[in-house]
């Protein structure tokens, strides 16, 4: 009996009703309810509150803070929003109560598992807190973490691929850039997007690829990848699921999909304002991280999205006061044949400064001009969607607050195409995938009037001085219009050789702090992943693209904070009870 725990006589108990002992780390309150005696944890699993001051009626236990109502036999709870209680054994040995301190229902990895499912499943924010927080703190792999959102959101959101999804994957990707905390933070705010996104959606069920045959080989790609691009030109995303879901039953590779895909995306200018690119970019990178099998629920989640997209060339301001349209036709039909030769040419060093330059005026047809001559002398698309992405971000480091504040979206839209764009050469490159350089240097080119006036470039100052602590940025985003300072800030802070790490965890958090909308999440993985591009480079061009990225980013944050963070506010909840706080005592 050494193990065990003595709660005290069982004529006692049965006069008091309820007795709290100490067992191990935790409380254990006894209960003697209709001649049985019963020992669950003292904590309400919900928010922690102590159970022995409940009530207990026909079985059930009732917590009086939130009314959550567990079965006392089991610990099972009748209220989806609050978890189970863990029990304990109980021995009665002469009238003697003891209680074993090791619970029946122990939290394992599964468990967790499980519950964050039920989380999103209930659309239920902090279910979801709990488990990621528990999760975490147990070292299961952050990326699993991500699949069971991933799995969820592909599956049970009938409009396909949106913003939760990827949330969930823009914060997956940069969750090396922040500290324990942040990581949590970062996954937590991902997969409850895609619970509300998904929330009374209705499930998505694949229609199945066509008959398979033997006759089927390289050939049959060539033919199917026409089928896809013809399905989506013509707004079919049923026809194109059933031809994407064949090439995977035929297991050709990633490379020649994304292709297939991207090709058929590019047919048209600047899809849906650069969403549908950036998305099927998303997809494709959760992939990596989460493994090729997911490929069918995960590629085919693309396609409902693509029978109501907006095609860029059919606008008026791409065909009036100046044509983009015919320019870009043209151009495009020198691609294969540039693209061809630039293997065999000896690169010619291109000033990419001017370029940068020359996409930020007010000259479309010579920034065409200009990109196929770079083109020409060996720039790959890849490098040059790298300095379109760069203008992008020039447009937000300049953004003049007196624009209307919707127009912040219009050159972070921009940017986030270039960076999607960026990536998406970097694993693959084809003359129809290039096209969309061009797209997004022509979108640059029509956010040139959200410049005018132009945000000053902050100088820095008193650079010998020691770097400041990164916790004064986030005490100036606790207040409205901290645009310019903030920027003022972070150029002080690089001038004096501020750590960057420390610079992008507090960017991270400002980021994770607020209840940001999708856009913010956006902003910060773009920046995060360009400005890490640019880090292995040593030349004037590179030091002022981490710059520029840096002060975009800082304005864009800067300029949609604060909010009422809810969300900082439950994550913060399901951290203090698993550290077994009590959130019921006053401050």
């Amino acid at each position: 009996m050494s193990e065990l725990i003595y709660a005290g006589s069982l004529k006692k108990l049965e006069d008091v009703g309820a007795k709290v002992i100490k067992g191990g780390s935790h409380a254990i309150a006894v209960f003697v309810h209709e001649k049985q005696v019963y020992a669950v944890d003292n904590r309400c699993p919900h928010m922690g509150f102590p159970l022995h001051t409940g009530s207990l009626c026909d079985g059930i236990l009732t917590c009086h803070w939130h009314h959550a109502r567990f079965d006392i036999k089991s610990g099972g709870t009748l209220d989806p929003w609050a978890d189970d209680i863990p029990t304990y054994p109980v021995h009665i040995k002469e009238d003697k109560v003891w209680v074993h301190p090791v619970p029946y229902n122990k939290v394992t990895i599964e468990k967790l598992r499980k519950r964050l499912r039920e989380g999103l499943e209930q659309n239920l924010s902090l279910v979801i807190a709990k488990s990621v927080v528990g999760l975490m703190e147990a070292g299961f792999p952050a990326n699993e973490i991500a699949k069971v959102g991933i799995d969820f959101g592909t599956i049970h959101h009938q409009s396909g691929w949106g913003s939760g999804l990827t949330i969930l994957t823009a914060m997956t990707n940069v969750l090396t850039k922040l500290d324990k905390t942040g990581q949590i933070l970062a996954l937590f705010q991902g997969l409850v997007h895609v619970a509300r996104e998904s929330s009374g959606m209705g499930s998505r069920f694949l229609l199945g690829s066509l008959p398979v045959t033997d006759e089927m080989n390289t050939q049959s790609f060539e033919q199917l990848s026409e089928w896809y691009r013809h399905c989506v030109e013509v707004r079919d995303p049923q026809g194109a699921e059933r031809v994407l879901l064949t090439t995977i039953e035929l297991d050709f590779t990633n490379e020649q999909i994304a292709d297939m895909m991207m090709t058929a995306i590019t047919d048209h200018f600047y899809v849906n304002t650069g969403h549908t690119l950036d998305f099927h970019n998303k997809a494709f990178e959760i992939l990596e991280q989460i493994g090729f099998e997911h490929r069918p629920y995960v590629l085919s989640s693309l396609l409902p999205g693509l029978g109501h997209v907006s095609r860029s060339e059919e606008s008026h301001s791409w065909q009036s006061p100046v044509d983009l349209v015919k320019p870009l036709i043209e151009a495009f039909k020198k691609l294969p044949d540039i693209l061809a030769n630039a293997s065999s040419i000896e690169e010619t060093e291109v000033d990419e400064a001017p370029l940068v330059e020359q996409i930020l005026s007010d000259d479309a047809l010579k920034t065409v001009n200009m990109m196929l001559d770079a083109l020409k002398n060996g720039v790959s698309p890849a490098r040059l969607a790298q300095l379109v992405a760069l203008a992008a971000a020039e447009r937000i480091s300049r953004f003049h607050v007196q624009n209307d504040f919707r127009d912040w979206i219009t050159v972070l839209h921009t940017f986030t195409h270039a960076h999607a764009l960026h990536e998406s050469l970097r694993r693959s490159t084809t003359p129809e995938l290039t096209r969309a350089v061009f797209h997004g240097a022509m979108s640059v080119y029509q956010d040139r009037f959200l410049n005018l006036p132009s945000a000053r470039r902050p100088e820095p100052k008193d650079v010998e001085a020691e770097p400041q602590n990164p916790s004064e940025l986030l005490e100036m985003m606790n207040k409205q219009q901290q645009v310019a300072e903030s920027a003022r800030w972070v150029v002080n802070y690089l001038a004096r050789g501020g750590n960057i790490s420390e610079l992008f965890n507090t960017l991270g958090h400002a980021l994770l702090r607020e209840d940001a909308e999708f856009h913010s999440f956006q902003m910060f993985e773009a920046a995060m992943v360009e400005h890490e591009h640019w880090e292995i480079e040593d030349s004037e061009l590179a030091s002022h693209a981490q710059e520029t990225l840096i002060i975009a980013v800082t304005r864009y944050l800067a300029g949609h904070a604060p909010t009422s963070r809810e969300m900082q506010h439950i994550a913060r909840i399901a951290m203090r009870l698993h550290r077994g706080e009590k959130l019921f005592e006053d401050e």
